[in-house]
Protein backbone atom coordinates (compact mmCIF):
# COMPACT_ATOMS: atom_id res chain seq x y z
CA UNK A 1 0.00 0.00 0.00
CA UNK A 2 1.36 3.35 -0.96
CA UNK A 3 2.08 6.08 1.64
CA UNK A 4 -0.48 8.50 -0.10
CA UNK A 5 -3.15 5.32 0.38
CA UNK A 6 -2.57 4.81 3.86
CA UNK A 7 -3.06 8.17 4.69
CA UNK A 8 -6.09 8.29 3.64
CA UNK A 9 -7.13 5.33 5.18
CA UNK A 10 -5.99 6.53 8.81
CA UNK A 11 -8.05 9.90 7.80
CA UNK A 12 -11.03 7.52 7.33
CA UNK A 13 -11.09 5.69 10.16
CA UNK A 14 -10.32 8.71 12.26
CA UNK A 15 -13.72 10.20 11.03
CA UNK A 16 -15.57 7.14 10.91
CA UNK A 17 -14.57 6.70 14.96
CA UNK A 18 -15.81 10.16 15.50
CA UNK A 19 -19.12 10.28 14.53
CA UNK A 20 -19.81 7.18 15.16
CA UNK A 21 -18.89 7.87 18.84
CA UNK A 22 -22.24 7.90 21.16
CA UNK A 23 -22.82 12.07 22.10
CA UNK A 24 -23.93 12.89 25.31
CA UNK A 25 -23.41 16.15 24.96
CA UNK A 26 -26.10 18.62 23.43
CA UNK A 27 -25.36 21.63 21.12
CA UNK A 28 -27.93 23.19 23.52
CA UNK A 29 -26.79 23.09 27.46
CA UNK A 30 -29.41 21.68 29.30
CA UNK A 31 -28.83 24.04 32.20
CA UNK A 32 -29.14 26.96 29.76
CA UNK A 33 -33.19 26.13 29.53
CA UNK A 34 -33.29 26.23 33.03
CA UNK A 35 -32.03 30.33 32.76
CA UNK A 36 -35.01 31.37 31.16
CA UNK A 37 -38.16 32.73 33.23
CA UNK A 38 -41.62 33.56 31.72
CA UNK A 39 -42.84 37.40 32.46
CA UNK A 40 -46.39 38.52 32.46
CA UNK A 41 -49.15 39.99 34.58
CA UNK A 42 -51.58 38.65 36.80
CA UNK A 43 -55.99 39.14 35.87
CA UNK A 44 -58.57 37.96 37.35
CA UNK A 45 -60.47 35.97 34.66
CA UNK A 46 -64.43 37.49 34.44
CA UNK A 47 -65.93 33.85 34.23
CA UNK A 48 -64.48 31.59 36.74
CA UNK A 49 -63.27 35.17 39.16
CA UNK A 50 -59.69 33.26 39.37
CA UNK A 51 -56.48 35.09 39.16
CA UNK A 52 -54.39 33.83 35.93
CA UNK A 53 -51.08 34.54 34.60
CA UNK A 54 -50.96 36.35 31.27
CA UNK A 55 -47.49 36.17 29.48
CA UNK A 56 -46.02 38.58 28.06
CA UNK A 57 -42.42 38.40 27.80
CA UNK A 58 -39.44 36.34 28.38
CA UNK A 59 -36.37 37.16 30.58
CA UNK A 60 -33.29 35.06 31.93
CA UNK A 61 -30.96 34.91 34.93
CA UNK A 62 -28.24 36.39 34.54
CA UNK A 63 -24.89 35.97 37.05
CA UNK A 64 -22.22 38.39 36.95
CA UNK A 65 -19.01 37.88 38.74
CA UNK A 66 -17.81 39.05 41.97
CA UNK A 67 -14.96 36.74 43.20
CA UNK A 68 -13.93 33.68 43.87
CA UNK A 69 -14.64 31.69 46.77
CA UNK A 70 -12.86 28.74 46.69
CA UNK A 71 -11.52 26.35 44.14
CA UNK A 72 -15.05 24.83 42.49
CA UNK A 73 -16.86 27.76 43.59
CA UNK A 74 -17.44 31.55 42.36
CA UNK A 75 -19.18 33.99 44.26
CA UNK A 76 -22.01 36.15 41.69
CA UNK A 77 -24.31 38.11 41.94
CA UNK A 78 -27.91 37.41 40.24
CA UNK A 79 -29.81 39.76 38.04
CA UNK A 80 -33.13 39.19 36.09
CA UNK A 81 -32.91 40.71 32.65
CA UNK A 82 -35.33 41.60 30.01
CA UNK A 83 -35.85 44.36 27.36
CA UNK A 84 -36.88 47.67 28.59
CA UNK A 85 -39.85 48.14 26.12
CA UNK A 86 -40.81 44.39 28.20
CA UNK A 87 -41.36 46.58 31.55
CA UNK A 88 -42.62 49.87 29.89
CA UNK A 89 -45.24 48.23 28.02
CA UNK A 90 -46.04 46.09 31.30
CA UNK A 91 -46.74 49.24 33.26
CA UNK A 92 -49.42 50.38 30.62
CA UNK A 93 -51.20 47.38 31.28
CA UNK A 94 -50.60 46.77 35.17
CA UNK A 95 -49.34 49.21 38.56
CA UNK A 96 -48.04 45.80 39.82
CA UNK A 97 -44.38 44.30 39.08
CA UNK A 98 -43.92 42.43 36.41
CA UNK A 99 -45.11 38.11 37.59
CA UNK A 100 -42.31 35.87 36.64
CA UNK A 101 -43.07 31.85 36.40
CA UNK A 102 -40.46 29.76 37.84
CA UNK A 103 -40.66 25.75 38.14
CA UNK A 104 -39.84 24.22 41.38
CA UNK A 105 -37.52 21.38 42.38
CA UNK A 106 -40.45 19.31 43.50
CA UNK A 107 -42.92 18.30 41.04
CA UNK A 108 -46.26 20.27 40.84
CA UNK A 109 -47.29 23.39 38.96
CA UNK A 110 -44.68 26.19 38.42
CA UNK A 111 -45.21 29.21 40.84
CA UNK A 112 -45.27 32.59 39.94
CA UNK A 113 -44.75 35.63 41.90
CA UNK A 114 -42.73 38.99 42.16
CA UNK A 115 -38.95 38.51 42.83
CA UNK A 116 -37.01 40.69 44.89
CA UNK A 117 -40.33 43.26 45.93
CA UNK A 118 -38.87 46.26 47.47
CA UNK A 119 -41.79 48.35 48.21
CA UNK A 120 -43.61 49.75 46.90
CA UNK A 121 -42.08 48.61 43.57
CA UNK A 122 -39.24 46.08 42.38
CA UNK A 123 -35.95 48.19 41.59
CA UNK A 124 -35.95 48.01 37.26
CA UNK A 125 -32.94 49.30 36.10
CA UNK A 126 -32.53 50.37 32.24
CA UNK A 127 -29.29 51.05 30.65
CA UNK A 128 -28.48 54.31 30.81
CA UNK A 129 -28.69 54.90 27.14
CA UNK A 130 -32.48 54.68 26.33
CA UNK A 131 -31.57 53.64 22.87
CA UNK A 132 -30.29 50.02 24.62
CA UNK A 133 -33.27 47.90 25.09
CA UNK A 134 -31.57 46.37 28.63
CA UNK A 135 -33.95 46.31 31.84
CA UNK A 136 -32.46 44.43 34.98
CA UNK A 137 -33.58 43.29 38.40
CA UNK A 138 -30.81 42.48 40.90
CA UNK A 139 -32.50 39.53 43.12
CA UNK A 140 -31.25 37.18 45.50
CA UNK A 141 -30.11 33.70 44.73
CA UNK A 142 -30.51 32.17 47.97
CA UNK A 143 -33.91 33.24 47.97
CA UNK A 144 -34.83 31.28 45.33
CA UNK A 145 -33.13 28.75 46.62
CA UNK A 146 -34.74 28.90 49.80
CA UNK A 147 -38.19 28.74 48.16
CA UNK A 148 -37.46 25.58 46.36
CA UNK A 149 -37.44 27.47 42.79
CA UNK A 150 -35.30 25.18 39.86
CA UNK A 151 -32.80 27.91 38.98
CA UNK A 152 -30.06 28.25 36.45
CA UNK A 153 -28.10 31.68 35.53
CA UNK A 154 -25.32 32.47 32.67
CA UNK A 155 -21.97 32.89 34.33
CA UNK A 156 -20.81 36.10 32.94
CA UNK A 157 -17.25 34.49 33.15
CA UNK A 158 -17.56 31.91 31.27
CA UNK A 159 -21.02 31.43 29.48
CA UNK A 160 -20.71 34.88 27.90
CA UNK A 161 -19.20 36.10 24.55
CA UNK A 162 -19.03 39.79 24.24
CA UNK A 163 -17.81 41.93 20.98
CA UNK A 164 -14.14 42.13 21.80
CA UNK A 165 -13.74 38.21 22.19
CA UNK A 166 -16.39 37.51 19.34
CA UNK A 167 -14.16 39.19 16.84
CA UNK A 168 -11.10 37.49 17.94
CA UNK A 169 -12.50 34.13 17.48
CA UNK A 170 -14.15 34.83 14.04
CA UNK A 171 -18.04 34.96 14.72
CA UNK A 172 -19.57 35.52 11.84
CA UNK A 173 -22.16 35.55 9.53
CA UNK A 174 -23.82 32.35 8.97
CA UNK A 175 -23.27 31.21 11.73
CA UNK A 176 -25.87 28.89 14.16
CA UNK A 177 -27.70 29.94 17.15
CA UNK A 178 -31.02 29.48 19.37
CA UNK A 179 -33.33 31.72 20.58
CA UNK A 180 -34.62 30.53 23.56
CA UNK A 181 -38.22 32.16 25.18
CA UNK A 182 -41.61 31.81 25.12
CA UNK A 183 -43.26 33.10 21.38
CA UNK A 184 -46.94 34.04 21.36
CA UNK A 185 -47.39 33.29 25.07
CA UNK A 186 -46.58 29.22 24.84
CA UNK A 187 -45.50 28.73 28.23
CA UNK A 188 -46.58 25.65 29.34
CA UNK A 189 -50.04 24.60 31.38
CA UNK A 190 -48.48 23.28 34.69
CA UNK A 191 -44.12 24.16 34.51
CA UNK A 192 -42.42 26.54 32.32
CA UNK A 193 -41.38 24.90 28.96
CA UNK A 194 -39.09 26.99 27.23
CA UNK A 195 -39.46 26.61 23.52
CA UNK A 196 -35.50 26.74 21.51
CA UNK A 197 -35.78 27.87 17.98
CA UNK A 198 -32.89 27.69 15.39
CA UNK A 199 -31.25 30.48 13.91
CA UNK A 200 -28.51 31.61 12.09
CA UNK A 201 -26.34 35.13 12.14
CA UNK A 202 -27.71 36.93 9.77
CA UNK A 203 -25.68 40.63 9.65
CA UNK A 204 -23.15 40.98 12.72
CA UNK A 205 -19.93 42.54 11.17
CA UNK A 206 -20.98 46.15 11.76
CA UNK A 207 -21.58 45.82 15.14
CA UNK A 208 -17.76 43.76 15.15
CA UNK A 209 -16.37 46.57 13.73
CA UNK A 210 -18.06 49.82 14.92
CA UNK A 211 -18.33 50.73 18.58
CA UNK A 212 -21.53 52.61 17.85
CA UNK A 213 -24.29 49.56 16.48
CA UNK A 214 -25.88 48.39 19.09
CA UNK A 215 -27.77 45.72 17.67
CA UNK A 216 -27.21 43.09 15.54
CA UNK A 217 -29.39 40.64 13.22
CA UNK A 218 -30.02 37.18 13.25
CA UNK A 219 -32.19 35.31 10.74
CA UNK A 220 -35.22 33.56 13.10
CA UNK A 221 -38.63 33.85 13.14
CA UNK A 222 -39.62 35.51 16.25
CA UNK A 223 -42.92 36.46 17.70
CA UNK A 224 -44.52 38.12 21.12
CA UNK A 225 -43.24 36.56 23.79
CA UNK A 226 -39.85 36.62 22.74
CA UNK A 227 -38.50 39.71 23.61
CA UNK A 228 -36.32 39.75 26.21
CA UNK A 229 -34.86 35.61 25.83
CA UNK A 230 -31.60 34.63 25.35
CA UNK A 231 -29.92 34.36 22.16
CA UNK A 232 -26.98 31.29 22.04
CA UNK A 233 -24.81 30.74 20.01
CA UNK A 234 -24.46 27.11 18.65
CA UNK A 235 -21.42 25.57 19.35
CA UNK A 236 -19.38 24.45 15.62
CA UNK A 237 -18.28 20.71 15.34
CA UNK A 238 -16.24 21.16 12.46
CA UNK A 239 -14.98 24.67 10.47
CA UNK A 240 -14.25 25.54 6.99
CA UNK A 241 -10.61 26.22 6.14
CA UNK A 242 -9.34 29.68 7.75
CA UNK A 243 -12.03 29.90 10.30
CA UNK A 244 -11.43 28.45 14.07
CA UNK A 245 -14.16 26.48 15.38
CA UNK A 246 -16.05 27.33 18.39
CA UNK A 247 -16.97 24.10 20.57
CA UNK A 248 -19.02 25.85 23.29
CA UNK A 249 -22.54 27.24 23.47
CA UNK A 250 -21.93 31.25 24.60
CA UNK A 251 -24.72 33.39 25.10
CA UNK A 252 -24.74 36.39 22.59
CA UNK A 253 -27.77 38.62 22.92
CA UNK A 254 -31.11 39.58 24.52
CA UNK A 255 -33.91 39.32 21.70
CA UNK A 256 -35.48 42.88 20.86
CA UNK A 257 -37.93 42.35 18.11
CA UNK A 258 -38.62 41.16 14.76
CA UNK A 259 -38.05 43.28 11.44
CA UNK A 260 -41.50 44.18 9.95
CA UNK A 261 -42.15 43.49 6.21
CA UNK A 262 -44.85 46.48 4.57
CA UNK A 263 -46.96 45.62 1.62
CA UNK A 264 -48.89 48.52 0.54
CA UNK A 265 -52.13 48.60 -0.80
CA UNK A 266 -52.20 51.88 -3.77
CA UNK A 267 -56.00 53.19 -4.47
CA UNK A 268 -56.42 52.57 -7.98
CA UNK A 269 -58.72 55.83 -8.27
CA UNK A 270 -56.71 58.18 -5.97
CA UNK A 271 -53.05 56.13 -6.44
CA UNK A 272 -53.05 56.93 -2.62
CA UNK A 273 -51.70 53.89 -0.25
CA UNK A 274 -54.88 52.32 1.18
CA UNK A 275 -54.49 49.81 3.09
CA UNK A 276 -50.58 48.80 4.91
CA UNK A 277 -49.93 44.92 5.61
CA UNK A 278 -47.43 43.82 7.46
CA UNK A 279 -45.54 40.59 7.83
CA UNK A 280 -42.76 39.28 10.31
CA UNK A 281 -39.91 39.30 7.69
CA UNK A 282 -37.99 36.48 9.45
CA UNK A 283 -35.28 38.74 10.23
CA UNK A 284 -34.95 39.86 14.19
CA UNK A 285 -33.01 42.18 15.75
CA UNK A 286 -31.15 41.19 18.94
CA UNK A 287 -29.29 43.66 21.72
CA UNK A 288 -25.44 42.60 22.42
CA UNK A 289 -25.22 40.93 25.82
CA UNK A 290 -22.35 43.03 26.55
CA UNK A 291 -24.96 45.77 26.83
CA UNK A 292 -26.47 43.57 29.79
CA UNK A 293 -23.55 43.75 31.75
CA UNK A 294 -22.62 47.61 30.82
CA UNK A 295 -26.41 48.11 32.85
CA UNK A 296 -25.70 46.05 35.60
CA UNK A 297 -22.11 48.18 36.31
CA UNK A 298 -24.70 51.35 35.92
CA UNK A 299 -26.58 50.21 38.61
CA UNK A 300 -23.80 49.09 40.90
CA UNK A 301 -22.47 52.25 40.97
CA UNK A 302 -25.24 53.99 42.50
CA UNK A 303 -26.42 50.67 44.38
CA UNK A 304 -22.74 49.12 45.52
CA UNK A 305 -23.67 45.34 47.25
CA UNK A 306 -23.99 45.03 50.90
Amino acid sequence: MCLMTLKRAVILVALFSAFCQPFTATLLPPQFLDCVVALGRHEVNPVTKQVVFIPEASGFFYGLFISKHDEQNNNYQLFLVTNRHVVEEHTRHSALPLAVKVNLKTTGAAREYDIDVTPPKPNWYFHPNPAIDIAVLSTSGSDLEAQGVKFEYFRSENDVLERKRAAEVGLSEGDGAFVLGFPMGIVGEHQDYAIARQASIARIRDFLDSPTVNTFLIDSFVFPGNSGGPVVLRPEIVAIAGKTAIHQAYLIGVVKDYLAYQDIAISQQTNRPRVIFEENSGLSSVVPIEYVRETIEAFLKTNPPK
